[in-house]
């Protein structure tokens, strides 16, 4: 990374989360739940659309979980990883666009559309995040995974600000709000695809001889030879056990927030302005969060950040009622978010050998991904039995936001456990 030609694969590995992060915001974490609920599912009861969208991301998450160990080891045996990513971009990216296309009330295929997206975009994360010992010595990893968090949040904060701007200036552009909302998921497409490209010019990867035979064979003996590792490396297991239950939070909360603030009332734009703010607070709390860490640890930095998402979901679920809390909890929630993804990773791809990167980041993704097939569901579930009990949909709702809370605790005290030796190693 001292060179020149490191320097660049650097900024080109970064610059592919300020590519994918257009998604992250502008699709998944608002205008498609907020866009599900008010325009493809406008017949239906809130409470409905909620449980669909939980529903829905259960689906994509069992898959993703499913595939993820299988992906990793295909890429680890010679397929490449950068090539598997592209494919992964390009499902990814046709599927946002395909949004466009939907029409008011067609849910399913509008839903159907999102998963594949989904897809996309958790596969690619495989190989991207598989990419990092690529293109980071050691002693830099933790701050160049936070760098990526960082310049991901700062990226889609710009888009994102354009897309408010578009989308609340939808009548001096000759539009209406549906249209301008539709060209959004269009244009987190283009942004996407085109600033991948900076990674596939600039970053090389060491690939093996490329077999033809047996891939799936060789494929499931790798897998199971990983599974295998991770099951003989006691701290290793209970790391990848406490982070799938905090990290199930923290994407529930992202997929789900907005659906949880249109529920109790806050308008679009208090939601847009919302999580704009956040991803302006996660830039600087990434990139602190990833000097906090060369001080006090990896692990201690991710307690934190936990602590915060704790105290978050417990005011939202019992206290928060206007579009200023609700901004003000966004914003805490910002100065958490990057810090507890980037220095998850960094940390555990402190803990695995770099050369089978890809095979162990392929169950670092299995338990990231299966983790969030619990966590929407867990929300979409209770916000059912609330209804079932009689209650109101409001009340419902906080108690599916609420829910949340228990994946927190668990997680943070499953990670307080795990020892970290002095050099990373744990």
């Amino acid at each position: 990374m001292n060179n020149g030609a490191g320097r660049k694969a650097v900024w080109g590995w970064v610059l592919y989360d300020w590519a994918n992060s257009a998604f992250a915001l502008s699709v998944m974490a608002l205008f498609f739940p907020v866009f599900f609920k008010t325009y493809w599912c406008s017949e239906s009861d809130p409470t409905f659309s909620t449980a669909r969208l939980g529903i829905g991301h259960f689906i994509a998450g069992l898959t993703i979980a499913l595939m993820s160990p299988i992906l990793g080891a295909v890429a680890q045996i010679g397929v490449g990883k950068k090539r598997l990513l592209g494919g992964a971009v390009a499902l990814g990216t046709t599927s946002v666009a395909a949004l466009f296309l939907v029409p008011a009330g067609n849910w399913l295929s509008a839903l159907t559309l999102f998963l594949l997206a989904r897809l996309g975009f958790s596969f690619a994360n495989l190989f991207y995040d598989s990419l990092l010992t690529d293109v980071a010595e050691p002693r830099s990893i933790d701050r160049v995974s936070s760098l990526g968090y960082g310049i991901g949040y700062l990226g889609c904060g710009l888009l994102g600000v354009a897309h408010v701007a578009m989308i609340e200036g939808h009548e001096a552009l000759g539009i209406d709000k549906a249209l301008a909302v539709r060209l959004a998921f269009l244009t987190a497409a283009v942004w996407w695809a085109f600033f991948s490209i900076p990674l596939f010019k600039w970053v090389r990867e060491k690939l093996r001889p490329w077999l033809w035979g047996g891939v799936v064979k060789r494929s499931l003996t790798e897998t199971w030879r990983t599974a295998r590792e991770i099951g003989r490396s006691r701290m290793l297991l209970l790391f990848l056990v406490a982070f799938w239950f905090y990290n199930d939070g923290v994407h529930a909360v992202v997929m789900m927030a907005a659906d949880f603030g249109a529920s109790i009332g806050i308008p679009l734009s208090g939601l847009m302005i919302a999580l704009l703010i956040t991803q302006f607070v996660a830039f600087p709390s990434a990139i602190g969060f990833g000097r906090l860490a060369g001080v006090i640890g990896a692990k201690r930095a991710i307690l934190i950040a936990i602590g915060i998402y704790i105290v978050v979901t417990a005011v939202a679920a019992f206290f928060l009622r206007t579009q200023t809390q609700f901004i003000i909890l966004a914003c805490i929630i910002g100065s958490a978010q990057g810090a507890i993804q980037a220095l998850s990773r960094s940390l555990f791809a402190s803990m695995i050998p770099p050369e089978r990167a890809a095979d162990f980041f392929g169950f670092y993704n299995l338990v990231g991904k299966f983790s969030v097939v619990i966590g929407p569901g867990l929300v979409g579930g209770m916000t059912l039995i609330g209804r079932g009990w009689g209650m109101g949909p409001e009340v419902a709702s906080r108690i599916g936001i609420g829910s949340l809370a228990i994946l927190f605790v668990v997680g943070g005290l499953l990670l307080s456990s795990v020892t970290v030796r002095p050099h990373g190693a744990v």
